[in-house]
């Protein structure tokens, strides 16, 4: 560990640094989280899909999809274990949804009408959330802040939510993580290379010796969506699935860029490297 500026501490990640519990064999999967993914406007429904796809790798116990009527008869033909609900607006979101695990809010979602009653939704609820892509910017319009959700920007989105440029934000990716934090509460992300992960009264996270270029690729973003809910769903906090879940989704990159090469991987080539990295003991 190592002091730099604004004496924010700052660890360099070699290893994954938490693990989850054995599964007694007794379990079922009521105990493993219901996972709700919210997402796939008209012409984005691969990007909610692969969420969904990563948190059932990820171990979740049950994943369900709401998305555009459109789309959900298609939404699970790759994975038949998802459960999918096609609404024309959230008044057709039943209400035992609301005690779902976490709601994973953003992927493919857009900017219209029906995404903005999305979430406000997703944002009426206490429900924890994790918001990517058009949810980030459905905040840096309505900002607003609290504990219980895990923000995922790039540093483009993150120039959004604070209202400055992306040049400033990769000036000092340090010093924008933890506005971030301060700003919005709960748990920030800040994508790139060199992904950092901020909480408050917590060390800021440097994963540095993971990932690599080939990650730069459609998909990636709603991958690590997946796995950090699917790790929230199985009982860890916040910020242990943060960090978690940013490791593992760059080590699966890794593993998948050895077996074929960084250029043209995809984010559904990390799949099976998931699994695999959270069951090694």
């Amino acid at each position: 560990m190592n002091t730099i500026s604004n004496h924010m501490n700052i660890i360099s990640n070699h290893m994954t640094p938490y693990r989850l519990p054995k599964r007694d064999r007794n379990s079922h999967k009521g105990l493993f989280g219901h996972i709700v993914v919210i997402g796939g406007n008209l012409g984005m429904s691969g990007a909610p899909r692969i969420t969904a796809a990563a948190a059932l790798r990820a171990g979740a116990g049950r994943v369900t999809l709401i998305t555009r009527p459109e789309h959900a008869a298609l939404a699970n033909i790759t994975f038949p274990e998802l459960m999918c609900l096609g609404v024309e607006s959230s008044l057709d979101i039943p209400t035992e949804f609301e005690s779902a695990s976490i709601f994973a809010v953003g992927p493919g979602l857009a900017q219209d009408a029906w995404a903005e009653n999305m979430m406000q939704y997703a944002l009426s609820k206490q429900t924890p959330l994790v918001i990517d892509a058009d949810g980030l910017n459905y905040l840096a319009k309505h900002k607003t802040k609290r504990n219980n959700w895990i923000l995922t920007p790039h540093p483009g989105e993150a120039a959004r939510l604070l209202n400055t440029k992306t040049t400033h934000i990769q000036a000092d990716r340090l010093k924008a993580v933890n506005e971030l934090q301060q700003n919005y509460g709960g748990v920030s992300i800040l994508k790139g290379a060199g992904t950092l992960v901020a909480a408050e009264n917590e060390p800021t996270h440097l994963f540095d010796q993971v990932g690599n270029p080939g990650m730069a690729s459609p998909g990636m973003g709603d991958c690590l969506t997946g796995i950090i809910a699917a790790l929230v769903g199985q009982h860890l906090s916040l910020s242990d699935a943060a960090r978690l879940g940013v490791w593992v989704h760059a080590k699966a990159g890794d593993m998948a860029a050895q077996k074929g090469g960084e250029r043209g991987l995809l984010a559904s080539d990390l799949l099976p490297f998931i699994r695999e990295l959270l069951n090694n003991d």
